[in-house]
């Protein structure tokens, strides 16, 4: 079994913390044949409840619409603070003399590829602050790019249909990409490592599987 030098991973546990740090030890001990070991500043112990960022996204329980708790996954809060900041520094940096078609491509590079990777999750809201965020940025550039032009002048040149488009390139819309969330489809799509394999289906049998790879 070959793993990457950094390697991101998430182990879930259904018991309480103390089987959380019993199974972290067991981990370490499995992983140290291979060169590996869990970083003490990256690995932590939390409840669900609690919630924890993984990959960009938030994972958290909570109460979902109908009463029941559910696992949701959206973007976390520093992800949001990084897809701002390039859309600030791309507004703040892009000089007056720059066509205004030219800004709106280089926001949405950046706004498409971030509405992407979020999509499957649940992200509406986000995307919702997200498109709020970037329209606004792009107008205050449009009115620093033309100080001595009134809202109304504004709004007649590049907002005909109240968003921000020029030279027939338009703001992307963080709203229009839609949301959808991965569904549970079982033994329909096997894993690479257990395929032909029982399923793991307790923690034991899962660390004697896992044992037996590494001593081959």
């Amino acid at each position: 079994m070959r793993l990457p030098p950094a390697t991101h991973l998430v182990v879930c546990v259904a018991g309480g913390e103390e089987h959380a740090e019993a199974l972290k030890a067991e981990v370490e001990q499995v992983i140290a044949p291979l060169g590996l070991k869990l970083s003490p500043e990256k690995t932590r112990v939390v409840s669900i409840d609690e919630g924890f960022d993984f990959l960009g996204f938030a994972i958290k329980r909570v109460r979902g619409r109908h009463g029941r708790m559910v696992i949701h996954t959206y973007p976390s809060k520093r992800s949001l603070q990084t897809v701002k900041a390039k859309v600030r520094q791309i507004t703040k940096h892009t000089g007056p003399d720059q066509e205004p078609d030219q800004l709106l491509h280089r926001v949405n590079r950046v706004l498409r590829g971030w509405c992407n990777y979020f999509r499957r999750g649940a992200s509406s809201a986000t995307f919702g602050y997200l498109r709020h965020y970037a329209y606004w940025r792009v107008v205050g550039w449009l009115r620093r790019r033309h100080r001595k032009r009134n809202w109304a002048w504004l709004r007649r040149t590049y907002l005909k249909e109240r968003w921000p488009a020029h030279n027939d390139v338009e703001l992307f819309n963080p709203v229009a990409i839609g949301t959808s969330r991965y569904r549970y489809r079982g033994t329909q799509i096997p894993l690479p490592c257990t395929a032909g394999y029982v399923a793991l289906r307790d923690h034991a049998t899962a660390m004697d599987y896992l044992e037996g790879l590494i001593a081959r």
